[in-house]
């Protein structure tokens, strides 16, 4: 009878800890998905913007550092995709945004620019894809998220310290003027 109460008890143990550790399997390649996501969204993006440049440069030659820093910032974006840190990446991305915030801003200044069919075409695109890193962003921190609270809960802490499952960084903003809301002024 004892033998089988202890048998009942080393399975119900062996069960949970097979339960428990393909949760946080599941919850790691959930994330790694949505860093795959990410990764997606930012090659189109890089892809669109010597498109963009282009378009804007024959209108504004004499807008030449607005140019180069465009080109800088999307270089620096992707040398810091390749390491694989959300926290280099996001700054990097951060960076780069500014910099085509600088762009359209010279955009503004020329009228037959704004209506050209090419520039619009280009601007929808690159709102959409930003649109979409956005939401590439959310689900990638809400699945970190998820990870990292089943990693510090009790018990599954435990098995997590036994099968080395890290924490893992969310992608996040880290200049306090980028969380600022965009002033429009006429």
């Amino acid at each position: 009878m004892i033998e089988w109460i202890i048998l009942i008890i080393v399975l119900i143990i062996i069960f949970w800890l097979v339960g428990t550790f393909n949760r946080l399997v599941t919850l790691r390649n959930r994330a790694r998905e949505a860093w795959a996501d990410i990764d997606v969204q930012l090659k189109r993006r890089y892809d669109l913007i010597p498109n963009l440049v282009e378009t804007v440069k024959g209108y504004a030659a004499h807008e030449k550092s607005v140019f180069e820093n465009v080109t800088k910032a999307r270089a620096g974006a992707i040398s810091a995709e390749q390491t694989g840190d959300p926290k280099k990446i996001a700054e990097a991305e951060n960076f780069l945004s500014g910099t085509l915030k600088t762009l359209f801003a010279v955009a503004e200044n020329y009228p037959q620019l704004r209506a050209a069919e090419n520039f619009l075409e280009l601007q929808r695109e690159l709102r959409d894809t930003e649109d979409k890193i956005q939401a590439a962003r959310r689900f990638y921190n809400t699945n970190v998220r998820d990870m990292n609270i089943k990693i510090e809960s009790f018990p599954a802490n435990i098995v997590a310290s036994l099968f080395n499952f890290a924490k893992m960084e969310f992608f996040e903003i880290e200049e306090s003027a980028a969380r600022e809301p965009v002033k429009v002024q006429f």
